[in-house]
């Protein structure tokens, strides 16, 4: 059984090909720029790209596909309901993508399967309960439950980018102000940082001794552990798993960040934080998983 996992990025698109019950066999990995003016038109048509390329290898249809989006998604509908960096809404993706490609798709949340992927085949396989977050451009979070995603009652589960660590703070995209991603998220760091340089030079910067880039980075760990502290409090979870563009930064984050959490987390033990083991493979790996359970 041949197999296609698609994750949808806002500037580029990642997949792979893959073979087995589970799709344990790679056979290809491909990626696709995502076509800012038709993004809807391109995903369809990487889609459709990758059936074809699937046929080719194995001389046979595939057999399901898993797309992966980011936004807001309705999974049970297979509806791609706002997304403001791809600028689409209310889209039925997965009838989009039944038509187009004549075989099952299921359709789901970046960042969700992403912590699906890791719960089954990554650094929360050993737990039942744990968070996933990812730092990059924003900030958002995966809840696994009994290594289940949970998506919230109308998909808007993990937002945990739009928690107010600074109230009356810094404005926020979302319409709010002092939202931890204003602070903590790649784009914040280079934007506090006012010099225009990428987020990891700025944790450079900091870790040299730099007065200034050290007083954003301490600024967004600060931030980090106050969200972190709360979602332990609240969740009880059995470790957080630290993913993302920020969180390649490895020890540099997670050693301040977790020294951080403790301290704000008096009367109980933290629960650990460790680094994605899959990387920015889990939302394609998590899609061919979507798809496995089609069949």
């Amino acid at each position: 059984m041949t197999l296609i996992g698609l994750d949808v990025g806002g500037t580029s698109m990642k997949a792979e090909i893959a073979k087995g019950d589970t799709g344990g066999e790679v056979l290809a990995t491909l990626s696709w720029p995502t076509d800012q003016a038709d993004p809807v038109g391109g995903v369809l048509d990487f889609a459709a790209h990758l059936a074809a390329r699937a046929e080719e290898l194995t001389g046979s249809p595939a057999a399901a596909a898993g797309i992966v989006l980011p936004g807001i998604v309705d999974e049970p509908s297979g509806t791609a309901v706002h997304s403001a960096n791809l600028g689409w809404r209310d889209v039925p993706m997965r009838r989009l993508a039944v038509e187009r490609l004549g075989i099952p798709v299921a359709i789901g949340h970046d960042v969700r399967t992403a912590g699906l992927a890791e719960a089954e085949l990554g650094a929360g396989r050993e737990v039942s309960d744990f968070v996933f977050v990812a730092i990059g451009t924003g900030i958002a979070a995966a809840l696994i439950l009994n290594d289940s995603p949970y998506p919230g009652t109308s998909g808007w589960s993990g937002e945990i980018g739009h928690i107010v660590v600074r109230p009356g703070g810094e404005p926020c995209a979302c319409g709010n102000r002092g939202c931890l991603e204003t602070y903590a998220s790649a784009a914040a760091l280079t934007r506090r940082h006012g010099s225009g340089v990428p987020a990891e030079k700025v944790v450079a910067l900091a870790t040299a001794g730099d007065p200034h880039a050290a007083a954003v980075w301490n600024e967004a760990l600060d931030c980090l552990a106050d969200s972190l502290a709360s979602a332990t409090l609240f969740l009880d979870p059995g470790l957080f798993v630290i993913g993302g563009g920020l969180g390649k930064a490895g020890a540099t984050l997670l050693t301040p960040l977790a020294s951080r959490l403790a301290e704000r987390l008096t009367f109980r033990p933290a629960p650990p934080l460790v680094h994605t083991e899959l990387d920015d493979q889990a939302g394609v790996k998590g899609a061919t998983i979507l798809a496995s359970r089609l069949r």
